[in-house]
């Protein structure tokens, strides 16, 4: 039983890794409408702006707020000067144009911190709890807490503001939205800003147990696309929910079931994303989309 207990805890804790990095894609993808490649980049870029800061003597947690300031920033520059050429155009090249970001992002910080692995410090301290037999990590459960305040933060803001609502009307049209007299291209640059601020908190979540790398985003960044697809792109509880279930699956799948084992156990969530989109196209979350002729 103490066994099952930490391959559940291990798995959320690891949900909640994909988790974060999927509600930055909703929010990219409720303000906008485009699926952002580049999230996983962005994150990167500042966890290695917080790192910088703390070696130059500023405490963790005032050098991970202004990351988070310093992303917003970065994310409302990136959709004003670069994104904002593709959008309303063809989305298949918006979106390699986000892979494109994302190379360079990861290059940029190869080029300025190099490949080497860097010793990111930890947010949450490394005491450990027991529970029926279980040894779960302090940081495992501050991570799961953290994604689950920013969870409800954003289902509150999409569905209870007015800076929520005007950024899912200018993503549904943004026609629409200017006739109305939103502020269009204000409100998209909010959005890219606030998915980059949240990606600053994921690559805090994620530096300290991987090690921080340009490239230790690849993987989380995989996973939370899988999550966004069976959680549905326009719910945040949905990728939440949808990464937890993932991360739980994944473990379970490799100790209980030996033919998947630690090798094949990245092929759940794939499986997952086959069966959903048979059963619920839009996902576990998801709404139908309405098309009024």
């Amino acid at each position: 039983m103490g066994s099952f207990i930490q391959l559940v805890i291990d798995g959320l804790s690891a949900g909640s890794i994909y988790g974060a990095l999927a509600l930055a894609i909703v929010l990219v993808n409720q303000a906008t409408g485009m699926i952002n490649f580049a999230q996983g980049g962005l994150a990167v870029l500042s966890a290695y702006i917080a790192w910088q800061l703390t070696q130059f003597g500023l405490p963790l947690i005032l050098a991970i707020v202004a990351s988070i300031a310093v992303s917003f920033v970065i994310g409302a520059v990136v959709e004003r000067y670069l994104i904002r050429k593709f959008e309303g155009g063809d989305s298949d090249t918006a979106v390699v144009v986000t892979i494109g970001l994302l190379t360079l992002i990861t290059g940029v910080c190869a080029w300025i911190w190099t490949y080497n692995n860097t010793l990111f410090p930890s947010l949450f301290p490394l005491d450990t709890v027991t529970v029926a037999g279980a040894v779960i990590s302090v940081r495992s459960l501050g991570t799961i807490l953290v994604v689950l305040v920013i969870m409800g933060l954003l289902q509150a803001l999409f569905r209870g503001t007015k800076l929520g609502l005007a950024l899912r009307a200018v993503s549904i049209s943004p026609q629409s939205a200017a006739y109305s007299g939103m502020h269009v291209g204000r409100l998209l640059m909010v959005g890219w800003g606030l998915a980059a601020a949240l990606g600053a908190v994921a690559g805090a979540l994620v530096a300290p147990a991987l090690t921080l790398t340009p490239g230790m985003m690849d993987t989380a960044l995989v996973y939370a696309l899988a999550a966004v697809i069976i959680g549905g792109l326009s719910s945040p509880i949905g990728a939440v929910v949808a990464a937890w279930m993932i991360g739980v699956l994944e473990n379970l799948a490799a100790v209980y079931v030996p033919f998947i084992g630690h090798d094949l156990k990245i092929a759940v969530p794939f499986l997952l994303i086959f069966f959903i989109l048979i059963i619920r196209p839009q996902g576990l979350f998801g709404r139908k989309a309405v098309v009024r002729v």
